[in-house]
């Protein structure tokens, strides 16, 4: 395999790191399995890459693992004084068994196990001291010593050769020792491999290069690699499908030797590698060159279309634009012009007078024209000549054989040969915009696209001198990040909406159906479209597509073609994008830190597989796995689903990204996403399907993922649950039916209580109302009586008063002995006790057992304080209350105090208010 390569171009290499595997620094062997599964011997253990994610399982003696080999299905590895094999089981996870076990081999001291060879029905393990041939058939093993001990095991054409140290070299053949050579450079030189050569054995040293070894004869393999390798290292190599050489070295990475000895190419740390040490060297499937480094893992993708040149330096800078002329290549960046020879791997010389920025380079009869910031240059040679000193050219394009037309930072200017030399001419005046998209249309016409205003048609006078008339385009929507090209003399202009072709005859842009198919609008960055002569190519530039348009061989019709322009890859500024056509279907791609090269040849239309890697259920506190082979039943509470999926593909520049769609739950696809794990929390009960499709850049995996699986329903709602709660649901029915029956007896049964109650209270109102009514009978008859009383109690004081006052009067008689017989009877009237038991009788009818109560509470209280209670009870005064008595009031003063004392009455209180109260 041959590569097209300049200066310090590349391919593309994928770097895995520690971090990114989850182990430890150094990696010793590599294998693939025929899923394209890589496996890696690692100081930690064996690791696992499926394309997608990287997993480790734990060395099964906790040693450095130093060989694996695929064989078949199984995984075959050694390590310290160990070697088995490690097996898939149901749920996708590899198991260790050990073979050396089940053999009770008895090891040697320090034997660890450095290379794994199959041949028909034997694997061989080889350590330093011995190789083991272990037969599948008859599940035994015999082995092969060295007391000198033996460097390296080789397979060549189904035979085993393999070096005793200090010896020579040996073959096994009928299963015992058999001596090659023991040639003096084999026994002084560690070989690092052996090849077939043409039917003769090629040895390759470590450091004297290469040897022919035919009928017993070794000779040097006179090739214009030795002199370099002299100088190298050399610790492994193969031989790659293709017949080239893979050299890797102890410190100073890996050379790309063909097969006629020539040195290729050099990738070492400088140029993309992690690490300068080489381990071990696998070729997979693909042509991607594994590298098991001291340092990390690297994948160089040999047969990518895409090679870089990495400006690491930062001497060239961001390539704002290139071109090929006279077998020079030239790219013009933010810091100047640099030029190389095109096929010669030297480094880019600065051009002298070109420091600042280079905007464009333009081959126009057969002259290289660079537009740059400083004004206008004619390139030749790998030397400049400034023919116009305006500063900021964007561009320049031919008017005719004598006149081209100039964009600069201030508007439009012209410029003329003269005498085979070209000058400045004029400036267009009128027009004083940016000018770096512009393109010439007939009748003086001339249309500017600005990148944030939009597009002027410029009509100028016919000497070019001055513009006649500047007219905005109306019908352009959108303004920004927009450009204009000429394309088979058609005008294009593109903006996010499409593409729109300038129609002369109407002065009109019209978008452009089949042009416009350039121009994804959700894919949009910039409008620049960049048209290549050469091969009739239009490129367009997207967030993760080069887009390109050729006509289609057989009917000339044009087609669009979409590369995968991975995020990962170098890029150039937005709306400075650039593309050369180099060689063939090669082109080159300015980017902001060197340059991309692209083989549209090696574009392939690859056919990728989509897996299902893994399936778990997780909890919080443990996970377990899914046999992913069989169709699962979950049990309810196992609804924390998680998958696991890839595509085994290792193009460090093709974007793998997954679609996931769950039936029943989630019936549409999703969005694409390069996560290749997918968590289904808290999952209903049912039957689901979940189907995964992955695109590899822009293609479709032929295959859709599918696991179908249900979920159990829970406890509480299985079949004899449900049962259970039809039974529950009738005896209930039974027991309602009871209870509402049982209610509405009682309710009526409270209905009637309450009538019955109500009936009660309204007779016991009724029972109310009557004692009411003989309530307030008796009060008026007691306000009768208390009325008689006063009445009765108002006259006999009165009739006292009178009796007393005629006493008085008849004492005041000369003679009053006369008179005698008169006062006795008066005094017998006012001391009369029938007056007082009347009024007794009408007293107690008024204030019912108010004697009673009196006398009870002071039971030495006589008659006439009764009778002087009675009184006061009647709320008398002392003058009132004496003619009652038939005494004086200052004597009714005393009986109050004497009653008073008898009572017990503190000084402070009233006898009147005592007695009302009681």
């Amino acid at each position: 395999m041959s590569f097209f390569l300049i200066a310090q171009e590349r391919p593309t290499i994928e770097i895995f790191r520690p971090i990114d595997y989850g182990a430890e620094t150094q990696n010793w062997s590599i294998s693939q399995s025929k899923n394209k599964f890589i496996y890696v011997a690692n100081n930690k253990g064996l690791l696992e890459f499926n394309g997608a994610e990287w997993q480790l399982y734990n060395s099964p003696n906790e040693t450095i693992i130093r060989s694996v080999n695929v064989i078949d299905e199984l995984i075959y590895t050694g390590c310290y004084r160990e070697f088995g094999f490690w097996k898939r089981n149901e749920f996708g996870l590899l198991v260790y068994t050990s073979l050396s076990k089940k053999l009770k081999i008895k090891f040697l001291d320090d034997e660890e196990f450095w290379n794994i060879i199959r041949i028909d029905n034997y694997i061989l393990f080889q350590s330093l001291n011995r190789i083991y041939v272990y037969n599948q058939d008859s599940k035994s093993y015999t082995f092969i010593e060295s007391k000198t001990g033996i460097s390296k095991m080789f397979e060549v054409n189904k035979t085993i050769y393999y070096q005793k140290n200090r010896d020579g070299i040996y073959k096994i053949e009928n299963g015992a020792s058999k001596l090659v050579s023991d040639n003096q450079i084999l026994k002084n030189n560690l070989l690092v491999n052996i090849f077939d050569f043409h039917g003769k054995l090629l040895m390759e040293t470590e450091d004297s290069g290469f040897f022919v070894l035919e009928n017993n004869t070794l000779a040097k393999w006179n090739v214009p690699a030795n002199q370099v390798l002299l100088k190298e290292n050399v610790y492994r190599s193969i031989q790659l499908k293709d017949k080239n050489f893979i050299l890797g070295t102890r410190s100073n990475g890996v050379l790309n030797v063909t097969q006629e000895g020539v040195i290729d190419y050099k990738i070492n740390t400088i140029n993309g590698l992690s690490n300068n040490t080489i381990h071990f060297i696998y070729e997979d499937v693909e042509h991607n060159i594994w590298l098991a480094l001291n340092n990390g893992i690297n994948c160089i993708n040999v047969d990518s279309p895409f090679n870089i040149f990495n400006d690491a330096k930062g001497k060239i800078g961001s390539v704002n634009a290139s071109a090929v002329f006279n077998n020079n290549l030239y790219l013009g960046s933010n810091q100047g012009l640099f030029v190389k020879p095109l096929n010669e791997e030297t480094a880019f010389k600065f051009i002298e007078g070109t420091q600042g920025a280079v905007w464009s380079l333009n081959d126009i009869d057969n002259q290289l024209f660079c537009g740059h910031d400083s004004g206008t240059f004619v390139v030749n040679n790998g030397a400049v000549t400034k023919i116009a000193d305006i500063q900021g050219t964007w561009n320049v394009l031919p008017i005719n054989n004598n006149l081209l037309l100039q964009g600069n930072y201030d508007g439009l200017y012209v410029l003329e040969k003269l005498n085979g030399t070209w000058r400045l001419k004029n400036k267009i005046e009128g027009f004083n915009l940016s000018s770096r998209f512009f393109e010439i249309a007939n009748n003086n016409k001339i249309l500017v696209s600005h990148e944030y205003r939009g597009v002027y048609k410029i009509k100028v006078d016919k000497e070019l001198t001055k513009t006649l008339e500047i007219i905005k385009d109306a019908t352009i929507e959108n303004e920004l990040n927009t450009s204009i090209i000429k394309y088979n003399d058609q005008i294009l202009f593109t903006c996010n909406q499409g593409v729109y072709k300038y129609n002369e005859a109407k002065n009109l842009f019209f978008k452009d159906s089949i042009l416009s198919k350039l121009i994804l609008k959700d894919d949009y960055t910039s409008g620049r479209l960049l048209f290549n002569k050469s091969t009739n190519t239009l490129f367009s530039f997207s967030k993760k597509n080069l887009n390109y348009m050729k006509p289609e061989k057989l009917t000339g019709a044009p087609i669009v073609n979409r590369i995968s322009f991975s995020k990962t890859l170098p890029r150039g500024q937005t709306g400075y994008e650039n593309i050369t056509n180099i060689k063939d279907n090669k082109y080159l791609i300015g980017t902001s830190s060197g340059y991309v090269i692209v083989d549209l040849d090696k574009i392939e239309k690859k056919v990728y597989t989509v897996n299902i890697s893994s399936i778990s259920i997780n909890d919080l506190k443990s996970t377990t796995h899914v046999n992913k082979d069989v169709e699962g039943t979950f049990k309810n509470q196992e609804n924390n689903i998680e998958f696991r999926y890839n595509v085994a593909e290792f193009d460090k520049y093709f974007d793998t990204e997954y679609q996931y769609q769950l039936e029943t739950m989630y019936p549409e696809w999703s969005n694409w996403d390069p996560s290749p794990v997918i968590s289904f929390k808290n999952l209903q009960y049912g039957n689901y399907t979940l189907n995964v499709r992955a695109k590899v850049g822009n293609t479709l995996t032929k295959n859709v993922a599918s696991y179908k699986f249900s979920i159990e329903r829970p406890w509480h709602l299985s079949n004899l649950m449900i049962l259970f709660y039809g039974l529950l649901l009738l005896f209930f029915s039974l027991f309602m039916h009871h209870v509402y029956k049982r209610h509405y007896r009682k309710q009526r049964e409270k209905l009637l209580e309450r009538t019955m109650h109500e009936l009660e209270l309204k007779e016991l109102e009724n029972k109310q109302q009557l004692m009411r009514f003989n309530n307030d009978k008796l009060r008026q008859d007691i306000d009768n009586k208390n009325r008689e009383l006063g009445i009765s109690t108002m006259s006999l004081i009165k009739k006292n008063e009178f009796l007393n006052n005629i006493k008085k009067e008849l004492n005041k008689v000369e003679d009053p002995k006369q008179l005698k017989h008169v006062i006795k009877i008066i005094d017998r009237n006012i001391n009369n006790s029938d007056d007082w038991h009347l009024f007794e009788e009408a007293f107690n009818n008024a204030d019912k057992d108010f004697l009673k109560k009196i006398k009870h509470e002071h039971p030495s209280l006589t008659h006439n304080d009764l009778r002087l209670c009675a009184y006061l009870r009647l709320n008398l005064s002392s003058k009132e209350i004496a003619p009652l008595l038939n005494i004086s009031a200052r004597s009714v003063e005393v009986k109050r105090y004497r009653l008073r004392k008898k009572m017990d009455l503190p000084h402070e209180s009233s006898l009147t208010d005592y007695i009302l109260e009681i």
